[in-house]
């Protein structure tokens, strides 16, 4: 299984800026889980996942960590990092 942990908080302006964009990856592409994580509210789980910048994209393949990106990014260079 192919999932896209996208690390994130409130307040952080490329997050919200990255809304949008989870928001159509996930519309075309319903094979890939993505879960969303507040690293204010889940810091050990960020802290587990090594994240020291946000917005943060982990994608895992099997539960197993493939690629990885901070910072903003869009559709078209987050399908690439996915492969799709």
């Amino acid at each position: 299984m192919i999932e896209l942990i996208d690390f994130y908080a409130d307040w952080c302006g490329p997050c919200q800026m990255m809304k949008p964009v989870l928001e159509d990856f996930e519309a075309k592409h319903p094979e890939v889980k993505v879960t969303k994580v507040n690293v204010d509210d889940e810091e050990e789980l960020a802290e587990r996942y090594n994240v020291s910048g946000i917005p943060c994209l982990v994608l895992l393949n099997d539960g197993k960590e493939v690629a990885r990106n901070v910072g903003a990014i869009s559709v078209k260079k987050l399908e690439k990092m996915i492969g799709v």
